[in-house]
């Protein structure tokens, strides 16, 4: 495939949408908002926003760049603007990555599917606490059903992806992501009419030291920097891919700036959603998938109009999950188009193809596999995998970009640099190149570290 046959995104605002979609996810929903509480509201948000900036924009900053100058996915990207053979070793990370995250990331998707039909329907409507907490616990262990609504994903996914770039990935992720922001504000709005807005508000951003205390400062930097740097997917070639689709017309570090206030709006305003909700109706808000799949369901049922609210609430969520498994098969895709030369329907009926058999594993966990644990008692497949991607691929391949743009052996810092300040918008701040380097590289090397101390 040469650079002049690359395909291109049409507009600036399909990359940023297409961009902030594959970044944007179930993390967004169901930990930010938590951990904000969590950690003493706005004192969390400050961590955070700094620990964006210093970890993640960078990063992502250098993957659009490397996409852009090479026109190439991480399959070819360090072949193309660096002689030296050692870092070639490294391409796979934009394969493995992106498939095993879509492994259990389908599975899940499938579940969101599942919960808008079924409460549009009015399936859960009758049921009581306890009995949704049933439902949900029941689902997983029906692989069946779980695989149909995991294959709806694939085939919505595969159907998208196969209309091409501009015609299908951009036009549809677009308009699911404008129709994500609207809900967001839609529901944002309702909830601030709850008689419970004051608590759920004061709970998620009043700042509470005495709340930072009884967790940890240090836990609460540790969390706050994990979450900076994972919510923007770098690391795994992602952002890479798109960054090939643009043109030269518009610096990347604006471009960066734009996809982390999208993406930390969508996180933000989740809360906003959440929290006057659990605290009007009295239901204590977790974190994880049962805030999801047990805890809102149960306030929707409370709430007048609660089929209504739930339905757009599970479309939302719906579209995130959505817009994240199109951009991630598009990656998927388009490493196999650059790596082994195939055409675009090639590489896209072989993967998902293989797509279909992959998310096995994950829906057989819950339950004919159940046995399988990973961690210790009360693990499933889906952690190993999430492990996998969030705790290894994720932060080492992120690391080694970061080495490969300021290291003279790899592209090197100056080169990076021109390429990201090409077009009008913001310029790359050149005088962090010392922090960029010595620091941040140990910053990462905590974030690993961490990570495997928490599993063991």
């Amino acid at each position: 495939m040469s650079k002049q046959s690359r395909d291109q995104l049409a507009t600036r605002l399909g990359f940023l949408l297409l961009s902030a979609g594959c970044a944007i996810g179930l993390g967004n929903v169901w930990r930010f908002p938590y951990i904000v509480g969590k950690y003493g509201g706005l004192l969390f948000l400050v961590a955070y926003f700094f620990f964006l900036l210093a970890v993640s924009l960078p990063i992502m900053v250098m993957e659009f760049s490397a996409g852009r100058a090479s026109q190439k996915t991480m399959a070819r990207c360090y072949h193309e603007l660096s002689p030296n053979k050692t870092w070639r070793m490294f391409s796979w990370f934009g394969y493995a990555g992106p498939v095993i995250l879509m492994m259990f990331y389908i599975p899940l998707a499938g579940w969101l599917l599942s919960y808008c039909y079924n409460i549009a329907i009015g399936t859960l409507a009758p049921l009581t606490p306890q009995e949704v907490g049933s439902y949900f616990g029941a689902m997983l262990q029906e692989p069946l059903p779980m695989y149909f609504w995991a294959v709806i994903v694939t085939v919505i996914s595969y159907i998208i992806c196969a209309l091409g770039v501009q015609k299908g990935i951009e036009r549809y992720v677009k308009l699911m992501m404008l129709g994500l922001l609207f809900l967001i504000i839609v529901l944002a709005g309702h909830s601030l009419t709850l008689s419970g807005v004051k608590e759920g508000l004061a709970f998620y951003l009043a700042p509470d030291f005495s709340k930072i205390q009884e967790a940890g400062f240090f836990n609460m930097l540790n969390d706050a920097m994990n979450q900076a740097f994972f919510t923007l997917s770098v690391g795994m070639g992602g952002m890479m891919i798109f960054g090939s689709y643009l043109n030269k017309d518009k610096s990347l570090t604006g471009e960066a700036l734009c996809i982390g206030a999208l993406d930390t709006f969508v996180a933000f305003m989740a809360g906003i959603i959440i929290f006057p909700a659990c605290f009007t109706f009295g239901v204590e808000p977790n974190a994880g998938p049962s805030l999801i799949f047990i805890t809102l369901p149960n306030v929707f049922n409370e709430m007048n109009g609660g089929e209504f609210w739930g339905t757009l609430f599970f479309i939302f969520m719906a579209f995130a999950a959505l817009t994240t498994v199109v951009g991630v098969m598009e990656s998927i895709i388009a490493y196999s188009m650059d790596a082994l030369h195939w055409s675009r329907k090639k590489s896209i009926n072989i993967n998902f193809g293989m797509m279909i058999f992959l998310i096995l594993p994950c829906i057989l966990g819950f339950n004919v596999w159940s046995f399988i644990a990973p961690f210790g008692e009360g693990t499933v497949v889906l952690d190993l995998l999430d492990f996998i991607v969030s705790n290894n691929i994720l932060p080492l391949g992120g690391l080694i970009l970061l080495l490969f743009c300021t290291r003279s052996s790899g592209w090197g810092f100056d080169k990076f640099v021109e390429e990201a300040d090409t077009g009008t918008g913001v310029k790359f701040p050149k005088a962090i190149r010392f922090y960029l380097t010595y620091i941040l590289p140990f910053i990462i090397g905590i974030i690993i570290l961490q990570g495997y101390s928490r599993f063991f």
